[in-house]
């Protein structure tokens, strides 16, 4: 298998990894503003639920670690890439009818042309 192919099948993994991160960010978040304003809702003294809240936030730290790690990785691949002698050149991000994100436009795209 030419080795753009798989590396565009590895950047297109990279992406959704990416958005289901920042996904999970949102969900947690949203989360815990739910629990203060049903807090506040039902009256409920500050210290009800704290504990819980407290443990949403060490979800939301994870996840932004979490995060960090995935955008590193990213940097990582791309030198990954580079050394493999694979030259890309991101023109923005399209979604394809397969969900799936699509940026990269290859050498592959070079040699249909050829």
């Amino acid at each position: 298998m030419e080795k753009v192919f798989v590396a565009q099948r590895v950047a297109n993994k990279l992406y959704a990894t990416e958005a289901a991160v920042d996904a999970a960010i949102v969900e947690v978040t949203e989360m815990m503003a739910e629990l203060v304003q049903a807090r506040k809702d039902l009256g409920l003294s500050a210290v009800v639920g704290n504990g819980v809240s407290a443990k949403f936030a060490e979800a939301v730290q994870a996840l932004a670690s979490a995060r960090t790690a995935v955008v590193d990785a990213h940097g990582e691949l791309d030198n990954v890439k580079l050394r493999l002698g694979i030259r890309t050149k991101m023109i923005g991000f399209e979604k394809g009818d397969s969900g799936q994100t699509t940026g990269l436009r290859e050498v592959a795209n070079q040699r249909e042309a050829i």
